[in-house]
């Protein structure tokens, strides 16, 4: 049930990726946080079973389907938005994609396009869109770019594509941030350690040993939950962090700091 005192009450805030993973985390703890979602993802049937098990719990979600690469879907999913709920106050760009640790020199063009197109592209799209229609609705609001403790480092797991898109998402956060300050609108990013969604579950069902040595490399000796990261981007996206703009915010358990 939506708590009218949550640090996001009364708050439009669209989700990207939000059909599974950490995104599908995010719409239920921010609805919990009395928000009203806007889920974009590409399984449209996905999505409209979590708009149903929000609106079935009290919330407020709308589920429109489509793909961040896209700036028309990402534009349409904006205006049904500020169509639907009148206003957009926040933004948690969550959509993105991985890419093997294979060796830069062989690593080809296409890889290459497809990682870039999902994690930068996407989220140049996404700000293009939402900033203005933050500040023409609501004079303002907060966007959380999901970044990886890969945009700060280099990580032994993903390769060289992904690495390199993490650390643009890191610099578009912090170009938006300072471009629109300004105007009310705050930009921050969340550099993701390793977390249990089913993407990484499923490898680490598939490679012995794999949760204990991503656990080793963390202070507190495991890998983050979904709700942990959904509750970070909850803060950064309410008012409670009114005077955090242009930040990334390590969610790792600490392992950019050793």
């Amino acid at each position: 049930m939506a708590d009218r005192d949550g640090v996001l009450a009364g708050k439009v805030v669209m989700i990207t990726g939000a059909s599974s993973g950490i995104g599908a985390t995010a719409a239920r703890v921010f609805s919990a946080e009395g928000a009203s979602v806007v889920l974009m993802a590409r399984r449209e049937g996905l999505l409209d079973e979590l708009a149903h098990e929000i609106t079935a719990a009290d919330g407020t979600a709308l589920a429109v389907a489509g793909d961040v690469t896209s700036a028309r879907d990402v534009r349409r999913v904006v205006d049904a938005a500020v169509d639907a709920c009148g206003r957009l106050d926040g933004a948690f760009n969550n959509a993105g994609s991985g890419s093997p640790r294979t060796p830069l020199h062989l690593t080809d063009d296409a890889e290459y396009d497809r990682v870039f197109d999902v994690n930068v592209r996407g989220v140049w799209n996404c700000l293009r869109e939402q900033i203005p229609a933050m500040i023409s609705s609501a004079g303002g609001g907060a966007v959380v770019n999901s970044s990886s403790t890969a945009g700060l480092v280099s990580h032994h797991l993903p390769g060289a594509p992904y690495i390199a898109a993490k650390h643009a998402v890191i610099g578009l956060t912090k170009a938006a941030a300072d471009q629109y300050g300004d105007r009310g609108v705050r930009v921050n990013a969340l550099a993701i350690g390793a977390t249990r969604t089913e993407l990484l579950q499923t490898a680490l069902d598939r490679y012995e040993g794999l949760e204990d040595r991503l656990a080793a490399e963390s202070m507190v000796r495991r890998i983050a939950e979904p709700y942990e990261v959904a509750r970070a981007a909850a803060w950064l996206l309410g008012d409670g962090s009114s005077f955090i703009t242009g930040a990334t915010v390590p969610v790792d358990g600490g392992v950019t700091a050793l």
